[in-house]
């Protein structure tokens, strides 16, 4: 063992548990919002965690109107399996308090049923600063790296779903 690797913080083995949505409108674009947290801010769809024996399709409702203010939606998909992804090691220590190596998810593609009017981002804790609706296409060119495989993932999963 090299003195270096003495030094390394042991990366955790748990992923937080926790839920995804794919928001789409009539035109099936693709909700993605920019993260508050992080100094260029970075697009993902909104997702959160599940609280201990809550079922994962109300968290992904919860959550939704929690982050975007409206939870007027139908439920269209839902991925098979739950879906992971690994934080980068500078966000090991700073997210959820350095106990988790990254997020187990469940993802649910939803049709939007509101008008864009209806999404608020001022919540009562904020999240995001902005939100675009984007083509299916661009959405990995535009996401945070570390979750890129996940949203490709999801694109192949929904990729019937999304063409009606």
């Amino acid at each position: 063992m090299h003195e270096m690797d003495l030094n390394m913080p042991k990366k955790p083995k748990e992923y937080r548990l926790g839920v995804g949505m794919m928001l789409v409108n009539d035109q099936n674009c693709v909700l993605l919002c920019r993260r508050i947290d992080i100094p260029d801010g970075a697009w993902q769809m909104p997702q959160g965690g599940v609280d201990q024996g809550e079922d994962p399709r109300k968290a992904a409702l919860r959550e939704l109107k929690e982050e975007i203010g409206t939870d007027n939606v139908e439920i269209i998909g839902e991925t098979r399996d739950w879906l992971q992804y690994d934080l980068p090691p500078e966000l090991l220590k700073s997210s959820w308090g350095g106990k988790y190596a990254g997020q187990r998810q469940k993802w649910f593609l939803m049709r939007f049923k509101g008008n864009d009017d209806d999404i608020n981002l001022d919540s009562r804790h904020p999240e995001f600063n902005r939100w675009i609706w984007v083509p299916p296409d661009h959405v990995p060119d535009l996401v945070v790296a570390f979750k890129r495989d996940v949203y490709r993932k999801l694109f192949v999963e929904f990729a019937d779903l999304l063409k009606t």
